[in-house]
């Protein structure tokens, strides 16, 4: 996009992006967006306007969902407590902004043999790093303390004890945000695994909303440490953080709650209960429920990506539904981990080592890097080329 990024706008490029690659309006199965009105307008957002090309293909409508890792990313920063948060980012930012300081922090962790070398920089629009440094803050609360009072400086969020605590529920919650965003970014992950593990979250959001009222930190490390030294620890205060976060996670992924049926019977049609079924695969259902056949091949697959696909290619013509509903499902894949991996390719051609890298040389390799799990077809490929016959003589 290199002008304005009103929905008319990128509607024409995603239309010019279709036509140019020769794609059909009809094998569009999902839409995700970031949730800006340019994008989910009722009447003239990006995905409104995709539906109305669809209605004029007369083709199946697709499914919007929201991106989920950037739903998590906002509904981590409900249990943001800015008193604390702030606090610490100075604290790192006069250690690490000036280089006299940040030397003689290194040489003060070095000489006590602390485990740590250094604390990590917050970058505020890598929300993920939040984690990794408000763990690593925490783990040397006791050598920052020590290094900033050694340099005239007081240190509020480390004196007080529930700006500590604070500080604690901070570093459990963010670690476990932490893990649910590397399941999220997984290879060869559906949108059926995905929702899976949000909800596995919404439920331990649950679980661990019940323990706080009864102060029970067993989930929570880094509060029991401190409660184990003697500081104060308030139950329902942090209970009510989470709750609240429990809220705000049910409510960005309302709109996958929509398709929870489908992801189910995609996920395991043979154990699914046929009444919830939409009607229009109930009778299809119950016929491959009593297949033995194919729930022995299916058993076989074990959720795996790559298999379960090879099993649905194999599914009879007399499951057309059926099969039509796993195809479009199965196209619902995350794209993060494929993202990530071009962006680090692209980074490693482009370096001054290389003598020649131009448009067509980066475009093939980044092909090839990101299709890496795909098998040539060589015996195909082989028939289509025509082998070299020697010259004859007269």
């Amino acid at each position: 996009m290199h002008g304005q990024t009103t929905a008319q706008e990128i509607f024409r490029q995603l239309c010019d992006s279709i036509e140019d690659a020769g794609l059909q309006w009809k094998g569009l199965a999902g839409i995700t967006t970031d949730g800006a009105p340019s994008m989910t307008g009722r009447k003239n957002g990006l995905v409104a306007l995709v539906q109305r090309k669809l209605e004029e293909e007369g083709v199946e409508d697709a499914i919007a969902l929201h991106c989920i890792i950037h739903q998590q990313a906002l509904c981590s920063k409900i249990t943001r407590f800015d008193n604390v948060m702030s606090d610490v980012v100075k604290i790192i930012n006069h250690i690490r902004s000036r280089a006299l300081k940040h030397r003689q922090f290194r040489d003060f962790l070095a000489e006590i043999e602390s485990e740590y070398e250094d604390v990590l920089y917050f970058t505020e629009v890598r929300w993920l790093s939040r984690g990794k440094v408000l763990k690593r803050f925490f783990e040397l609360r006791a050598e920052v303390k020590a290094f900033m009072e050694k340099d005239g400086m007081t240190v509020p969020v480390l004196n007080d004890p529930k700006c500590l605590m604070d500080l604690a529920f901070l570093v459990d919650v963010t670690q476990e945000l932490n893990v649910l965003n590397k399941k999220l970014q997984g290879q060869d992950q559906l949108v059926s695994a995905a929702y899976d593990n949000v909800r596995a979250f919404s439920k331990k959001l649950v679980l661990w909303k019940a323990q706080l009222f009864q102060t029970n930190l067993c989930h929570f490390p880094a509060c029991k440490a401190l409660m184990d030294s003697g500081t104060t620890f308030s139950g329902e205060k942090y209970a009510d953080t989470i709750g609240k976060l429990q809220e705000e996670f049910d409510q960005r992924f309302a709109d996958f709650k929509t398709h929870r049926a489908t992801f189910q019977i995609f996920a395991d049609p043979f154990s699914f209960d046929v009444e919830d079924a939409p009607p229009v695969l109930q009778m299809e259902l119950i016929d491959l429920q009593c297949n033995t056949d194919l729930k022995a091949k299916f058993r076989e697959v074990g959720g795996k990506t790559v298999e379960l696909g090879q099993f649905l290619r194999k599914l009879p013509p007399t499951f057309p539904e059926l099969s039509r509903m796993f195809k479009r499902t199965m196209c619902l894949f995350g794209s993060t981990y494929l993202c990530e991996k071009l962006f680090s390719t692209m980074n490693f051609n482009k370096s001054k080592f290389r003598s020649r890298l131009k448009d067509e040389h980066l475009k093939a390799i980044l092909r090839v890097s990101v299709a890496s799990s795909l098998k040539p077809n060589v015996a195909q490929l082989c028939e289509r080329k025509r082998c070299q016959v020697s010259g004859s003589k007269d």
